[in-house]
C-alpha cells in the first residue's frame, strides 16, 4: 500500500510517500510542496491541489494521513490552514482514498515515545527509523513522514 503524508500548510506542505506491506515500511520519496508566499490563497489552494493530484496519481496513492489541526493562536492563520487541509481531503475524496487524520502529539509519541518531543528529536527518531543519511531538512517533510508513518501502523497487513 502507498501512504501519502501531508503536514498542511498554504505556503509550503509537507509530504512523504511510504511503502507498506507485509516485509515493512519504506520511504519512497518526501519533501515540501512550495506555493510563493504573496500570491492570493486562492491560487495558493489551487496549485496545492494539482501538486496533490500529480503525487496521488504518479505514486498510486491508496490512503492519505493528514495533521489533524489544533488550536492555534493567529486566527488568519488556522482559517488558511484549515483551507489548504480543505483542499487534500477533496482530493483524497475525489480519488477514493482512505483518510485518516492524526495530532502531532500522537505522532511524536508513536515515533519518539514522547508526544512533547521537539522538532530535532523528532527528526533524529525519523532519521533512525527509517536509515536515512541525515535528518529531513524541512520539519514539514518531517512532520508527513510521522503521518505516512502513523497510517502505515494502523494497517492489519503488518501483523
Amino acid at each position: 500500500m502507498i501512504i501519502l503524508g501531508i503536514d498542511p500548510g498554504t505556503t509550503t506542505v509537507g509530504y512523504s510517500l511510504i511503502e507498506a506491506d507485509s516485509t515493512g515500511i519504506k520511504i519512497i520519496d518526501f519533501g515540501v510542496l512550495k506555493t510563493a508566499p504573496k500570491i492570493n490563497l486562492e491560487i495558493k489552494l489551487l496549485e496545492i491541489g494539482n501538486d496533490l493530484k500529480e503525487l496521488i496519481k504518479i505514486h498510486k496513492v491508496e490512503k492519505i494521513v493528514i495533521e489533524k489541526l489544533f488550536f492555534h493562536s493567529n486566527v488568519k492563520t488556522a482559517i488558511d490552514v484549515a483551507q489548504a487541509r480543505g483542499v487534500v481531503l477533496y482530493e483524497a475524496i475525489k480519488h477514493n482514498l482512505i483518510i485518516e487524520e492524526y495530532t502531532p502529539l500522537q505522532v511524536k509519541k508513536a515515533i519518539t515515545g514522547n508526544g512533547q518531543a521537539d522538532k530535532n528529536q523528532l527528526k533524529n527518531a525519523i532519521k533512525i527509523l527509517f536509515g536515512l543519511e541525515e535528518t529531513p531538512t524541512y520539519d514539514d517533510a518531517a512532520d508527513a513522514i510521522g503521518m505516512a508513518y502513523m497510517g502505515a501502523l494502523n494497517k492489519n497487513f503488518l501483523e
